[in-house]
Order: C-alpha cells, then structure tokens, then sequence
C-alpha cells in the first residue's frame, strides 16, 4: 500500500473516530439534559438519536416525600418527532410524542387533583411557560397505560382506583398555554367483583377556566365504588354496577353540566337496624323500589355552580343531585347525603393544565429553550 494511501485511510479512521466519540459524547450531553429537564427524581436507561426522533427507554420520574405511590411517572418507551425546520425558530414544534407503557400516579386533595408535580411546580414557580422560546406540541399519545388516582377526599389512607390499558390522545399542547387543548381518554376501570369501561374525550382551555367535557362511565363496579356514594354508618353495597354519562361546560369558571346515572343489580349487606339508610334515603325503601323497577335505578340530573367559589365541591354536589333525583322516583325525603363521585372539578383541570405545561416546559429545556 502506497504511504498517501495509508495517510487517508488513518485519517477517514481517525475522523471515524472523532465522529463516534462526539456523538457518544453529544447522547450523553443530551441525557443528561432530558434528566435534569424532568427535574429531580427522574432517571433514564437510555436515549438514542435517530434522524427524524429521539428515544427515551425506561423513564421514571421517583414521587416526592408524601406522596403515596413510589413513582409519579414511568414509560417503557417515549418517542419524541421534533420538526426539524423549527430548531432554530422562535417556536419549536414537536409534530408528535408517543409514550408506549406509561405509568401515572395521582393524588387527590380537596380542591386540588395533583399529577406530575415535580414538573407542575417547575413549570409554575419558574415562570418558563411566559417566557423565551414558545413550545407546541400537535400530539401526544399513550399507549397500553396504566394509572393509580389515590383520592384523599373519601379515605383515609387515599382510596385507590385503578384504571388499566389506557389509549389516549392529547392534541395541541403549548407553552404558553394553548387556547384549546383537546384530550381523548378510554380504558378500563378494575374494581372489586367486576370491571368497567370509561371513556373521557372534551378540551380544557388556559387556566381551566373554560372547558368541555364529555365522560362515560360504563358497568363500574359499585362494590368498589361505595366510598364516593354511601358513609361509614350507611349501608354498604354487596354488589352492583354503575353507568353514568355526564356532559359539562364551564365558561368563565361557571359550570353547568347533565347528567344520567343507573344503578343496576344492587345487592346489600344484611341490615344493622330499621333506620339503615343508603345514600341518605331509606334502605327498605330503595330496595322496594328495586324490586319493582327490574332491580335497577335510572335518574337523571344537573350540574350548576361556580367552581372558583371556596363552597363549590363537586362532590357534594353531584351526589346530592342524584339522591335528590332518586328520591323523586322513590317519593322520599332526604336527610342526609353522602359525599359522592366526581373528579372533574376545576382544580382538577387546573392540575391537569399544570402538568401539560410542565411537559412543554420540559420540552424547551430539552430542546434549548429558556
């Protein structure tokens, strides 16, 4: 081999080399960057640059002190599609992000459904989501997810449901906050004796202080449930299910919602005593009705309130709207009411709101934002 030619092929190595080693070095730089983006607790397998995306595997994000869950956030796998004619831009657009197994705890609080925390914190003590670069993401979507909603409001320790193979899509995610952004959520709700559906698809504007939603909630099991519907001296629920389809709109905080709800295939545990109530309305009486109605209740119901005010639960008012409509069709009084379902309040939205804007502030961190 002639010495010009062993000078090029140890230089082509060389650069080989030099170009292996910078990207070695550029795919750590970046994980390192995606970890401290997600703040602390958060820890990454491994990240792969491809030409049209980036791979997270295995990312988990650790739960701060009190919180019930180890974990806030888990994905097997998220994929991130950047457009990459907007790098340099004023606004980066992502075109879409696809997470594949996530995992997601929330904790409940009166006045306040809290996820992703250590992003929603950041994101609004930081004040990254009014300045420097803007953020848009047209779609994020799940995949075969999974979630733990831990809800203080009924329990203590925090009552926990589970909702498995979660399919979810959320459009037109920004920071600054979009006008609207759009979600599409189904999966299954696991419950005691039985299983259930439930759907949620509406869009949520800045600050939740208008919004649109739609949820559908199909066969829930009741046995499961009872926490959200009856007290602890009221009677307790041997079996049934739950459907409820409850349309709402709130503008300018002002919700006004419809509803219907059947309660189907009640069974309860034997009686304590001649005053056993359920839901605050007269066992023997609930259970005459059944009887005549094909063991089912069918009522339906509104919603009307101003959720920025302190008094406004939707709690209580959603589940005293319904014992008030079962009483019509029962043709009793009521004298007491449980506290009930609901998890759709607007400071529930807000902390949904918050989250996504983490994940856009997020986002610009990753990406060179402010």
């Amino acid at each position: 081999m002639k010495r010009w030619q062993i000078i090029a092929l140890a230089t082509l190595l060389a650069i080989a080399v030099a170009i292996a080693a910078g990207y070695r070095i550029g795919v750590q730089l970046l994980r390192d960057r995606v970890v401290a983006a997600l703040g602390p607790g958060a820890r990454l397998a491994e990240l792969k640059v491809n030409w049209f995306s980036v791979e997270l595997r295995e990312l988990a994000i650790d739960a701060p002190s009190g919180w019930p869950a180890a974990r806030t956030f888990e994905a097997e796998k998220v994929t991130i599609f950047p457009d990459l004619r907007t790098l340099f831009s004023d606004t980066l657009r992502i075109s879409s992000v696809v997470v594949e197994k996530p995992y997601l705890s929330m904790l409940r609080n009166p006045g306040k459904l809290a996820l992703l925390p250590g992003l929603a914190d950041r994101a609004k003590n930081s004040g990254e989501s009014s300045a420097g670069r803007a953020v848009t993401i047209a779609r994020i979507e799940l995949k075969d997810g999974s979630l733990d909603l831990y809800d203080a409001t009924v329990s203590r320790p925090p009552l926990k449901t589970r909702m498995e193979e979660i399919a979810a899509v959320i459009r037109d995610v920004a920071v600054p906050a979009a006008d609207k952004t759009q979600f599409e959520i189904a999966g299954i709700v696991r419950g005691v004796k039985r299983d259930g559906r439930a759907q949620v698809t509406g869009w949520v504007g800045p600050g939740a202080r208008d919004s649109s939603s739609r949820v559908v909630l199909k066969a829930l099991d009741l046995v499961a449930l009872q926490p959200y519907l009856v007290k602890k001296n009221e009677t307790r629920v041997a079996r049934g299910a739950l459907d409820l389809t409850l349309d709402s709109e709130v503008r300018d905080n002002y919700l006004d919602g419809k509803g219907r709800v059947i309660l189907q295939d009640l069974e309860f545990a034997p009686a304590t005593g001649f005053f056993d109530t359920f839901m605050g309305l007269p066992r023997n009486a609930v259970i005459g009705f059944l009887k005549d109605n094909h063991n089912a209740i069918d009522v339906d119901f509104t919603l009307k309130g101003n959720t920025s005010h302190p008094s406004f639960s939707l709690n209580e008012s959603l589940s005293t709207r319904i014992a008030t409509a079962m009483a019509g069709q029962l043709g009793v009084s009521i004298r007491s009411v449980a506290e009930g379902l609901g998890t759709l309040g607007r400071k529930g939205m807000e902390g949904a709101g918050s989250a996504v804007e983490g994940i856009g502030a997020a986002v610009k961190r990753l990406f060179g934002g402010n």
